[in-house]
């Protein structure tokens, strides 16, 4: 809370800063001879929107100027706002649907939300690896993907940028970004409301506002409350758990925006915004179940179909869990952006952007996804995340008669801190007890180990009575992680004619890590414990029959199993401090060329750069290092170096029929090294360093204003062919990784859209939207595995409108997932239940009906 309260005060005496310069250049902006801004009037519809009459004239800011969508040599996907609410995109996740290549994945809870482009993204749920592709709200950069998502209000428009992006933004990414910009305060009243209701009880309410305070100033704000019941239902056996249902939703929402315009040269936007999600997220079910597992949780869960479903099948969205999900989010924040067309080098403009932000996570979870009692996340404040992120970007951008350029600094302070805390509930010991003996028993020569009393074998290893070695709180640690980044960067554009151009960009990096990791057993690991110090594993394994000469064999399974990660005494106690410092250098060049005005020609290249960091999770290994093997020698660094990328395109973006058409291509080829893999191995996250991965492919996009009055039409596809080097790997659990093919990277995607708007006579209009997005068969986890892969699937979702010409009231019917395709967003091995595999599903279908009032 005190880094809190030091940012705040480090904003307002940015903002004040800011304010200073602005009024200390007033005088001077005012006299100065400066080009008339842009009318903004005159480009803009009355609800604030663009005014575009032929697709041709879309502008973008991918380079941080506003340029002609088809005049940009960058690859990427552009969605107005009109697109976006058709689609019915609210948050991050929704997007995919219009974007081919973008995979946006969740799993234990929404704040583990992923995003992938071309197959490459950050994976698994550790909130020590910063993301591939990055997140920027209103120029502000997100620390994580999971930190962005959410509610994102009134968009105006979302620009997804492929590749490497590191010169033209503030924070550096290796795969993209998507670049989200929110409808700005106007200076002419503005006001609109709106009820949602639809399937699973689904209600919402939002509404803004918007006008000017005086002739210089204006506000902007928007409120919104939305929920639903849960999308799966939930087989809660004997709880303590009394929730049935899961994967709701419950938020709300406040975003409030002041504009100030003191001079026709200067304006500043300040933006405060706070969401709170009070939600049950998630539990998985079933995709595959080793029968013997199976058989063993019915037993603990109290009889047959108890423990885990009879009969896989995802279809059904049951999903067992006794314990709770709950888990509460906070995402509120502070940010101001400066703009000042200064009166020298050509009216340059000087942008300041400062932003302040915290965001909370207390989460709880059943840790073994099945109808018995093992282990559990409990909520509370021991089971989270907090982010706690100050940022400052200062630009100054400008053109001449030839060349448009740009630079900046960029600096971000990132407090981070993990709690997790494991809780052992009494069927644990009996339960993986059991399954240690019947495994030992399977493995060796019939009759030549007993079974009897399977759930006391522990007990008898470590010499106290059954169930006071492993109950209660096993784990609670603390990763608290302070990064640091400091970069310069620059882009500019040298115009040599009129047909052919070079954009060349560098970016200077430093980062700079600090962390505490403090391991505690508050149960001592008393089971561990006894079998790390006493002889009591080869007594209680000759006792069950085992010959003596086999002893050496088993026994360090049998000390694996009693010494998990979460039971093991050894990290008992531990502090770890460590530190890591990097500097980068990274850049691109591009040659653009233009036969006529309707067909460019680009070809670029990008080297990208992504930190290293640190792995916050217990790791364990054979000798204290990642990769060692299995063992129980903690590892104390858990460290992984930064993430390169040399990316290749060549492309091309021509525009037909009078500008109404336009289809745009480029082939890519991009080799990352020391690639940061997080897998999870059924035990704990592990971070590894792959080599080299390669991603190749070819992207295409059409979108057309057809000569019928109304009608347009969009498609795009993706072809990926994506794999990892050949590179021997030390990690024994990375065995199958070399050669494969990653995960989330289907080899072909597709989307498309058909948009059809008429006059139902002189008052009212009709609107009808049906979009699709295919994606083909792609491995739906870290590593590879025939058992988690996702079969090809397509989804559809469609919205009809009916409204008055001057859109003062819509009512709108809207489905999504149409017909209601049950797909796997992730795969993963549950703990502690060796050949058995559970998922996270994607959403059902719903659908339902909006209901909206405007000025």
């Amino acid at each position: 809370m005190a880094s809190w309260h030091y940012s705040r005060r480090i904003l307002a005496w940015s903002i004040a800063a800011s304010l200073a310069t602005v009024a200390a250049s007033t005088a001077m902006a005012q006299d100065a001879a400066a080009k008339k801004p842009a009318d903004t009037a005159a480009e803009t519809n009355p609800d604030g929107s663009p005014k575009v009459t032929k697709l041709n004239e879309i502008k973008v800011s991918a380079q941080k100027r506003e340029e002609y969508l088809q005049d940009v040599p960058v690859t990427m996907a552009t969605l107005n706002r009109q697109q976006l609410h058709d689609a019915g995109v609210r948050d991050i996740k929704d997007l995919q649907i219009l974007v081919p290549d973008l995979v946006v994945t969740s799993t234990d809870s929404t704040a583990n939300t992923t995003a992938r482009i071309r197959g490459v993204g950050t994976t698994g749920d550790n909130a020590g690896l910063e993301s591939s592709v990055g997140v920027v709200i209103d120029g502000v950069p997100r620390a994580r993907v999971g930190v962005g998502f959410g509610d994102l209000g009134e968009i105006n428009q979302i620009e997804v940028l492929k590749g490497p992006q590191g010169t033209v933004f503030g924070k550096n990414t290796t795969a993209g970004v998507i670049d989200i910009t929110t409808q700005r305060p106007t200076f002419t009243e503005q006001g609109s409301a709106e009820f949602d209701v639809g399937n699973y009880r689904a209600a919402g309410v939002s509404a803004s506002y918007s006008n000017k305070i005086t002739d210089w100033a204006a506000f902007r704000v928007y409120v919104a409350d939305r929920q639903h019941n849960g999308y799966n239902d939930v087989f809660v056996n004997q709880g303590p758990r009394t929730e049935t249902h899961d994967d709701d939703q419950d938020f709300h929402s406040f975003r409030g925006q002041l504009l100030l315009k003191p001079t026709k040269d200067v304006d500043i936007n300040i933006i405060g915004d706070y969401t709170q999600r009070n939600e049950n997220c998630c539990v998985a079910v079933t995709t595959h179940r080793d029968p013997g597992i199976a058989a063993l949780t019915d037993v603990f869960a109290g009889g047959p179909g108890l423990g885990v479903i009879p009969s896989a099948d995802p279809s059904r969205r049951l999903a067992y869990a006794n314990s709770d999900t709950t888990q509460k989010i906070i995402d509120k924040g502070v940010s101001a952006e400066v703009n000042w067309n200064t009166p020298w080098l050509n009216n340059a403009t000087l942008t300041s952007i400062t932003s302040v932000r915290q965001w909370n996570l207390e989460s709880a979870s059943d840790l073994d996804f099945n109808g018995a009692n093992l282990a559990i996340h409990d909520f509370s404040p021991n089971n989270g995340e907090r982010f706690n992120t100050f940022s400052q970007e200062l630009r100054y951008a400008g053109s001449t008669d030839h060349v448009d350029w740009m630079g900046g600094v960029y600096f971000d302070n990132v407090r981070l801190q993990r709690s997790e805390q494991i809780t052992e509930q009494p069927q644990y010991e009996g339960f993986l007890s059991s399954e240690l003996v019947y495994g030992i028993a399977a493995a060796l020569p019939p009759g030549l180990f007993s079974t009897a009393n399977p759930q006391n074998f522990f007990s008898q290893v470590t010499g106290a009575p059954y169930g006071q070695s492993f109950t209660g709180v096993a784990q609670r640690d603390q990763w608290n992680q302070n990064s640091k980044s400091e970069a310069a960067f620059g882009n500019a554009t040298w115009h040599i004619t009129d047909a052919f151009s070079l954009t060349g960009g560098m970016r200077y990096t430093h980062e700079q890590k600090k962390t505490d990791f403090r391991y505690d057993d508050p149960n001592g690991g008393l089971g561990c414990g006894a079998a790390l110090t006493t002889t009591g594993v080869g007594r209680a394994l000759i006792a069950r029959g085992l010959p003596a000469s086999l002893v050496p064999l088993v026994a360090p399974t049998v000390i694996g199993n009693m010494c998990l990660p979460w039971q093991n005494p050894l990290f008992n106690g531990l502090n770890v401090q460590n530190n890591l410092t990097e500097s980068n250098w990274s850049g691109t060049l591009k040659a653009a060329y233009r036969f006529s005005d309707q067909m460019m020609v680009y070809l670029s290249g990008a080297r990208g750069y992504k930190a290293g960091g640190y792995n916050l999770a217990r790791v364990q290994s054979a000798n204290g290092q990642v990769g060692g093997g299995s063992g129980v020698i903690p590892v104390t660094d858990t460290s992984f170096p930064a993430e390169a990328v040399n990316s290749f395109e060549l492309g091309t973006k021509t525009t037909w029929a009078d500008g109404n058409l336009l289809i745009n291509a480029a082939l890519f080829h991009s080799r990352y090294t020391n690639y940061q893999l997080n897998t999870f191995s059924g035990i704990s996250w592990v971070v590894d360093s792959i080599p080299q991965l390669t991603t190749q492919g070819l992207d295409a996009d059409v979108l057309w204003q057809t000569p019928m009055r109304g009608l347009t039409l969009q498609a795009a596809a993706t072809y990926t062919k994506a794999r990892f080097g050949n590179d021997v790997l030390a990690d024994p659990t990375l065995v199958n990784v070399p050669g494969s093919t990653p995960g989330y990277a289907p080899r072909w995607s597709a989307s498309s859209g058909v948009t059809y708007q008429w006059d139902m006579g002189s008052r009212l209009f009709g609107r009808f939207n049906v979009n699709a997005k295919y994606s083909g068969d792609y491995l739906a986890s870290g590593l590879p595995d025939p058992l988690m892969t996702q079969k090809s699937y397509t989804l559809v979702g469609a919205r009809f409108t009916v409204g008055d010409i001057g859109k003062h009231w819509t009512v709108e019917l809207w489905g999504q997932n149409l017909t209601n395709r049950t797909y796997v967003q992730a795969y993963f091995d549950p703990a502690l239940q060796t050949g058995s595999e559970n998922a996270f599903l994607g959403d059902p279908r719903t659908f339902g009906v909006t209901l909206r009032a405007s000025l």
